[in-house]
C-alpha cells in the first residue's frame, strides 16, 4: 500500500471541511427542522410525517452498506472517492431544493411529494457523504493528522450548524416576507447553489493517498464477514445511532420548546437585559450609515430566543473542539469522547426542571452543553477512521468505504429514529399546529423530549464504549504497525 505521511497542507484541510459544510447546510435543516415542516409550513398531518421520516429514513439507512461496497470498488483516475463528491453534487443540491418546496398537490399529494423527494434526497445523500467520510481515511494514514482534519472539518460543521440553527429561520422570515413556506424555498435555493460550489472545491483540493494494493482486495463475502467480526465496528455503529436519535430529537423539538413552554415575555426582557437587542440595533444602524438595507432581525421572541439560543451553544462548540485534538493526543479518543458526552449529557438532562420563566438558566445549560459535546464532536469521525485501521491490522485487507458506512447507517437510522420518536411523541401528546396554546400534557411531552428522553441515548452511548477496545495503546500499535508493512509494500 502507498502511503504519504506527511503532514497536510491547510489548504487541503480546509477544502476537505468544505465538503462537510455544505453536506451540512443540508443534514442540520432536516434534523432541525424536517418535522417542523412539515407539520407547521407544508401543512402534512402529524401521523404522515412520522411515517415518511421514519420509512423513508430507514430505506435510505440500509443502502448505506451496498454504496459502501460500491465506493470501495470504484477506480478512477481520480481515486475511489473523491469522483462521488462530484457526481452527486449537482443532484444533491437540487434535491435539498426539492425537498423544502411546497407544491400545491392536495392533501395526498403533499404526502407522496414528501416521501418521494425526502426519499431521494436521502440516497443522493449516502451516495456523497459516506465517500466523503470515507476519503478522511485514505487523505493520511497519520493519526495526528487525522484529529487535526477532523477539528478543522467540525469546525466547518459547527458554521453550517450556526447558520442553519441561528439564521435560517430569521432569514426564511425575512425572505418570504412572513410566509415561511416562500423564505424556506429562497433561502434553501441559495443553500443548495453554495454547497455544490464547496462541493467542487473539496473534489479539486483534496487528495487520496493511501492506496490499497491488488494483494488487499477482497470479495463482498469477505468484507462482510470482517465487518461481522469487527467488534470496535459493531460498537460505532451503535454509538452513532444512539448519538444521532439524541441530536435529531432534542434539534426537533426546540423550537416547539421556545414557541409553546418559555415564556414569551421572559424571553422578550433576557434579549433586552443582555443587550442583545441594542446590538441588533448597533448593526443596523451601522448598515444604514453606510447606505445599506437594515438587518430584520424576527421580533418575535420565540423565534429570536431560539435562534440566539442555538448561537450561543454552537459558538461554544467550537471552542470545544479547539479543545479536543490536545486532549485526544493526551489521553486517547475513547477516553476523551466518553468524558465529554458524559457531561455534555448532565447539561441537557437538566431541561425538564427549569421553570418556563428561567431563561438565563436555559441559555447557560445550552452554553456548557456545547461546549462538552462540541470536544466529542470530530472524535467520533477520527474513531471510525481507526476502526477502518484496525479492521486492515486484523485481516491485513483495506475495505474503508464499508467500513464507514456504519457511520451513515448509524447516522441515518439515529436520524430517522429520532426524527419519528418527535412526531410520534408530538401526535402521542396531541400537539395541534392550529392551536395557539397546547394542552399542559402536550406541554410536559414537549419538556420530556427536549431533556429526559433525548439524555438515555447519549448516556447508553456512553456505556456502549466499554466495549470499544481501541484506546490510546492500541491506536498507537496500529499504527506503528501498519506503517511498516506500507513501508514492505
Amino acid at each position: 500500500m502507498n502511503q504519504q505521511t506527511e503532514k497536510l497542507s491547510v489548504i487541503e484541510k480546509v477544502g476537505y471541511s468544505l465538503g462537510d459544510l455544505a453536506a451540512n447546510l443540508v443534514f442540520q435543516t432536516l434534523v432541525t427542522f424536517i418535522a417542523f415542516f412539515y407539520t407547521d409550513v407544508y401543512k402534512i398531518p402529524v401521523e404522515s410525517a412520522t411515517k415518511v421520516i421514519f420509512i423513508c429514513g430507514l430505506l435510505a439507512a440500509f443502502f448505506n452498506p451496498f454504496m459502501g461496497m460500491i465506493a470501495d470498488r470504484t477506480q478512477t483516475r481520480w481515486g475511489k472517492f473523491r469522483p462521488w463528491i462530484l457526481w452527486t453534487s449537482v443532484p444533491f443540491g437540487v434535491l435539498a431544493l426539492l425537498a423544502f418546496s411546497t407544491p400545491d398537490f392536495g392533501p395526498d399529494g403533499k404526502v407522496y411529494y414528501a416521501f418521494i423527494t425526502y426519499m431521494l434526497l436521502l440516497l443522493v445523500y449516502s451516495a456523497n457523504n459516506l465517500p466523503y467520510a470515507a476519503l478522511s481515511g485514505v487523505i493520511t494514514g497519520n493519526m495526528q493528522e487525522r484529529n487535526s482534519m477532523s477539528s478543522y472539518r467540525f469546525v466547518a460543521v459547527m458554521i453550517a450548524q450556526f447558520i442553519i440553527q441561528v439564521l435560517l429561520l430569521p432569514l426564511v422570515l425575512i425572505a418570504g416576507d412572513g410566509d415561511k413556506a416562500i423564505g424556506f424555498e429562497k433561502v434553501m435555493t441559495f443553500l443548495s447553489i453554495a454547497g455544490i460550489i464547496m462541493f467542487l472545491i473539496t473534489f479539486f483540493t483534496t487528495k487520496e493517498r493511501v492506496v490499497p494494493t491488488d494483494e488487499q482486495k477482497s470479495t463482498v463475502l469477505e468484507d462482510i464477514k470482517d465487518l461481522m467480526a469487527n467488534r470496535p465496528w459493531i460498537m460505532m455503529l451503535i454509538i452513532t445511532i444512539l448519538v444521532f436519535v439524541t441530536l435529531a430529537l432534542k434539534g426537533g423539538m426546540y423550537i416547539y420548546y421556545f414557541e409553546n413552554y418559555l415564556d414569551a415575555g421572559q424571553i422578550a426582557a433576557f434579549l433586552q437585559n443582555i443587550g442583545f437587542n441594542s446590538f441588533i440595533n448597533g448593526v443596523n444602524a451601522g448598515l444604514t450609515g453606510l447606505g445599506l438595507s437594515e438587518f430584520h432581525w424576527p421580533e418575535d421572541p420565540a423565534t429570536s430566543g431560539f435562534s440566539l439560543f442555538n448561537a450561543g451553544g454552537i459558538i461554544f462548540m467550537i471552542i470545544g473542539i479547539g479543545f479536543s485534538k490536545s486532549l485526544a493526543d493526551k489521553f486517547g479518543k475513547r477516553e476523551v469522547f466518553g468524558a465529554s458526552l458524559f457531561l455534555s449529557t448532565l447539561f441537557i438532562l437538566v431541561f425538564y426542571f427549569y421553570p418556563a420563566d428561567a431563561i438565563g438558566l436555559v441559555f447557560t445549560s445550552q452554553i456548557l452543553h456545547g461546549f462538552f459535546y462540541g470536544i466529542s464532536t470530530p472524535l467520533l469521525w477520527a474513531m471510525i477512521a481507526d476502526v477502518a485501521d484496525y479492521s486492515e491490522w486484523k485481516t491485513h485487507r483495506r475495505a474503508t468505504a464499508i467500513i464507514f458506512s456504519a457511520m451513515i447507517v448509524g447516522l441515518k437510522v439515529g436520524l430517522t429514529l429520532g426524527s419519528s420518536i418527535l412526531s410520534s411523541i408530538l401526535d402521542y401528546f396531541n400537539y395541534s399546529a392550529d392551536l395557539s396554546t397546547q394542552l399542559p400534557d402536550t406541554i410536559n411531552g414537549i419538556k420530556l423530549s427536549v431533556s429526559v428522553f433525548a439524555s438515555i441515548p447519549f448516556f447508553l452511548a456512553v456505556a456502549c464504549l466499554f466495549g470499544y477496545s481501541i484506546n490510546k495503546t492500541m491506536e498507537q500499535k496500529i499504527e506503528k504497525d501498519l506503517a511498516a508493512r506500507r513501508q514492505v509494500n
